[in-house]
């Protein structure tokens, strides 16, 4: 199998990041070489998460090579690496590898290890046709998933995982928002507040086709923010307010409006990535006087994945999803900006 492997490959790299950035598919990118714990993985599908765009507006520091919702199969394996084995089909994560040491890795959380290392940030993401990984830190793809319904799993469904485990202490019925409902990470959440205690879901988002797609995924309302008065809605529907909003989308408008959506003791969970030095405009005294909680997810556990992965399975949860080709990366990169994809852009690598 190692002899296929050429020594350069196509990948879709980040140029000049900020105003003047632009995408460049290239042909001359070197192939990586697996070093211990670590594998290479020939891949054919990978998501492309709207997170990227900050990448490309030199928000921070990122690899040029970025994306992390990658599928593919082991063709390579560094020193002492027994498991995965060659030829298993594997999904790359954001979590690229994590300290194990800390309080978090050592809780059983190492998707919130300080020490963590993010694949496409401090290490080449998927946008190209091998990637390195650290096998420790790869899931394995059941056979009845398809690898284009699984690169989305990868990032936008566990992030979601994440978001929706926070509303553990909800009752069965009670009202949650999504605020961001027909994106990439928005629709799987709608889907999976519908399963574990069938909570109500109002969704949010604008647009014929996030208003569709929200309301197939299983949200019981449907409030378009450019038409009508969120808030006001929210209230005739809920009376007091809804138990939580998860906030998906990464619009500060988002973030300002949500304290007013939830009732006193309500949570917000925060996921989108605004800007960052944008803090959320909730004041002390308000938090208090309401008993308000606020948590943040950045993505999930792997036992959030397997289980997931399980509820794809048994057709609980289907991502909604666009194939489109490698030479189209650079023009969903634009779509990505502009907020103008429903669902979630899964991209075929090259062969």
């Amino acid at each position: 199998m190692t002899s296929e492997i050429p020594h350069l490959q196509q990948a879709a790299v980040i140029e000049s990041p900020g105003d003047n950035a632009k995408v460049a598919i290239q042909t001359d990118i070197p192939v990586g070489e697996p070093g211990p714990d670590e594998i290479l993985i020939k891949l054919a599908f990978t998501g492309l998460c709207g997170s990227e765009v900050r990448a490309i507006r030199g928000y921070g520091p990122y690899n040029q090579i970025v994306g992390h919702e990658g599928v593919g199969i082991v063709v390579k394996a560094g020193p002492g690496v027994t498991s995965p084995a060659l030829g298993q089909r594997v999904g790359i994560k954001w979590l690229y590898s994590a300290c194990g040491k800390c309080i978090a890795c050592l809780k059983g959380f190492p998707n919130n290890c300080p020490n963590h290392v993010n694949t496409g940030r401090h290490v080449p993401g998927t946008l190209q046709q091998y990637a390195i990984a650290d096998a420790r830190f790869v899931t394995l793809i059941p056979d009845t998933v398809t690898s284009e319904v699984a690169a989305p799993l990868l990032c936008a469904g566990l992030t979601m995982s994440g978001a929706i485990s926070k509303l553990s202490d909800l009752d069965e019925n009670d009202w949650v928002i999504i605020c961001g409902s027909g994106g990439g990470l928005g629709h799987i959440g709608v889907q999976l507040a519908r399963i574990p205690r069938r909570f109500r879901v109002i969704a949010v988002d604008t647009g014929r086709t996030k208003r569709d797609l929200s309301l197939e995924c299983g949200a019981d309302h449907f409030i378009d923010f450019e038409d009508e008065d969120v808030e006001a809605k929210v209230k005739q529907l809920t009376g007091e307010g809804a138990g939580a909003v998860v906030v998906v989308a990464g619009s500060e408008d988002a973030f300002a409006l949500a304290p007013k959506l939830v009732r006193n003791m309500g949570l917000i969970v925060t996921v989108g990535l605004p800007h960052n030095d944008f803090t959320i405009p909730l004041s002390a005294t308000l938090c208090s006087a309401r008993a308000l909680t606020v948590t943040g997810v950045a993505t999930g556990t792997e036992q959030q994945m397997v289980e997931l992965l399980r509820q794809a399975e048994d057709g609980k949860v289907t991502p909604s999803i666009e194939v489109a080709e490698f030479h189209e990366v650079p023009n969903i990169f634009e779509r990505l900006k502009e907020n103008s994809i429903t669902g979630r852009v899964v991209v075929r690598i090259p062969q």
